[in-house]
């Protein structure tokens, strides 16, 4: 653009002497300038007639222009800090990332990238200048798999005393990054189970089965119960309810029952903590009862309390609401006078367990030196355990 010769103040005068009656082309030539350009001034500064308005009028351009460009930037920025509305950026390292994608997605510069992110920009141009850890990463790895008990002290220690110089905080730092600091949940490991055909007994208390089954009441609180039956005639023995049943109330439960009823030959159960707890291992040897574990993950090797849990699932677990406890045991206990008496059995020739059993001792010859009286639950209660 070319720059005028004229000052505004001239100009203003020069159309003042227009305005006063000399004609375009005597001003042109006494000034040196074509005739035309007086009629551009005339469109540029009619109706100025002093500098001070001229000033003024110059000073809104210049703010016009200046908000113009302010608000412009604004948008700009408004709609790239839109494009990382959901992106988390906290860290310093994760604001350098950002800034470089707004530099190359928007037009925008470095210091408005830095600005909109609260980034200082000598934090944007920053190097770091920390070694590798490879080494420590190796180390700690090599520790880990070795010892994999080992916490951050022991393995701090332990690299101290093979020469490494390293301190707490870069070991710490590097030991948190390989998430070494959670906890690791180990897998249980179980002895190997042989599999046992699954026979019927050839008597009454030669073989009982165990299992624990979970229901909740009308308040979402969990319950536990724990069913016992006899393999020889699918009686079934008791079932215990409460909202906690640990090892040891299951074996002063089975000490209860034993009294009652005498003890069996053998138990069979699955692999459950209760089952394998020394608790309940120690009362089978005490008692000479041998136990009987299904392979893990083979719910049919205990396919005789499987079916009765499916029975009373459908016929009192999940048939009913139950506010309490209370509600829960009464209930079960008039559903097993009635399984155990007058249910019929399909694998027992459709009779009862009660029946199935007078069937056997009536058709064999009883042995005097053994009496036997089929247990009932409601024939009378255990003491609290």
């Amino acid at each position: 653009m070319r720059i005028s010769k004229f000052t505004d103040s001239q100009i203003l005068a020069i159309l003042k002497e227009y305005e006063s009656g000399q004609t375009a082309k005597e001003l042109s030539r006494k000034y040196g300038f074509h005739y035309q350009t007086l009629h551009d001034w005339k469109k540029k500064f009619g109706g100025i007639t002093s500098t001070k308005e001229l000033q003024k009028i110059k000073e809104l351009e210049s703010e016009n222009n200046r908000l113009k460009k302010m608000f412009a930037n604004l948008s700009l920025e408004h709609e790239a800090l839109k494009d990382i509305l959901f992106k988390k950026v906290v860290k310093p390292a994760t604001k350098r990332e950002v800034v470089n994608y707004l530099v190359s997605e928007y037009p925008i510069n470095i210091r408005q990238a830095c600005k909109s992110l609260n980034l200082e920009r000598s934090s944007y141009y920053y190097q770091s200048h920390r070694k590798e850890d490879t080494e420590l990463i190796g180390c700690l790895n090599e520790l880990s798999e070795k010892h994999p008990s080992y916490g951050f002290k022991k393995m701090f220690y332990s690299l101290r005393n093979q020469g490494f110089g390293w301190n707490h905080k870069k070991v710490y730092r590097v030991y948190k990054k390989l998430e070494l600091n959670l906890l690791r949940k180990c897998r249980r490991r179980l002895a190997s189970r042989e599999r046992k055909n699954l026979e019927v007994p050839s008597s009454y208390n030669e073989v009982w089965s165990m299992d624990f089954m979970s229901d909740a009441l009308f308040n979402s609180r969990r319950f536990r119960t724990l069913n016992i039956i006899d393999d020889y005639n699918r009686e079934a023995i008791w079932i215990e309810i409460g909202l906690s049943i640990g090892a040891m109330h299951m074996t002063n439960l089975l000490d209860w029952i034993v009294k009652e009823r005498g003890k069996p030959k053998a138990i069979r159960t699955d692999n459950g903590p209760e089952f394998t707890s020394s608790v309940f291992t120690n009362w089978c040897h005490k008692h000479r009862v041998e136990i009987r574990y299904i392979q893990p993950g083979k719910p049919t090797q205990n396919a005789f309390i499987e079916r009765f849990n499916r029975s009373y699932r459908t016929e009192v677990l999940d048939a009913r609401i139950f506010n309490n406890l209370v509600e829960v045991r009464e209930i079960t206990a008039e559903w097993l006078e009635h399984y155990n008496n007058k249910r019929p059995h399909e694998s027992l020739g459709n009779i009862s367990p009660t029946q199935y059993l007078l069937k056997k001792e009536n058709s064999t010859t009883p042995d005097s030196s053994i009496e036997f009286s089929p247990f009932q639950q409601n024939s009378s209660t255990p003491k609290t355990l």
